[in-house]
């Protein structure tokens, strides 16, 4: 019945539930959904800056859950908190960067998980690189959109929530064993 399987295509898999790291999984590839998720989260993202700065920009926050949440239309030019205003182009070059290394990966991807994660981080940094590249002061130095703003902690947009959730997702992979290409190893 093995032999049979893995004739078919059906991967092995050991007594633990985890393919042998000599197995190479067979199947296609998963980079349809690889593109499904960052066009998601890119649009949501587009879509979301757009109506911002459309109806929220220069307008007073709107208080979501009390002082813990409000919408702010806030220009950022730099990371997180604010910090590294100076270094527009640097973030500009390593979203570039990030998008480069996740299509290269494509290649060899061959698992859902890695997919959505890489997914989102696509998204994310498609998301943040179009306002760094279209958004005022200019090419390659213009100010993130972000709105989401809760009590005592930085102002942020659905990139950047894609980026951070993408992100996690992929430090679990890794502590579960899995591998972009599908296989599952014990460390």
């Amino acid at each position: 019945m093995a032999e049979a399987e893995s004739i078919i295509g059906t991967p092995e898999v050991g007594e633990d539930g985890t393919q042998p790291e000599s197995t190479a999984p067979k199947g296609r590839r998963r980079i349809v959904a690889l593109l499904v998720v960052a066009v998601l989260a890119y649009l949501l993202d587009l879509g979301s800056k757009m109506l911002v700065v459309a109806k929220l920009e220069h307008q007073p926050p709107i208080q979501i859950i009390g002082d813990l949440l409000k919408f702010e239309a806030i220009r950022n030019p730099g990371a997180a908190f604010g910090f590294g205003e100076a270094f527009t182009i640097i973030f500009t070059c390593i979203a570039a960067t990030v998008i480069v290394v996740i299509v290269r990966l494509a290649r060899k991807l061959y698992s859902l998980p890695w997919a959505i994660a890489l997914g989102l981080l696509l998204g994310g940094a498609l998301g943040n690189l179009t306002d760094r590249i279209f958004r005022s002061p200019g090419v390659f130095r213009g100010a993130v959109v972000d709105f989401i703003a809760p009590a005592h902690f930085a102002v942020f947009n659905l990139a950047d929530s894609a980026i951070v959730c993408g992100g996690i997702l992929i430090v679990l992979l890794s502590f579960k064993g899995l591998d972009p290409d599908g296989t599952v190893h014990k460390d």
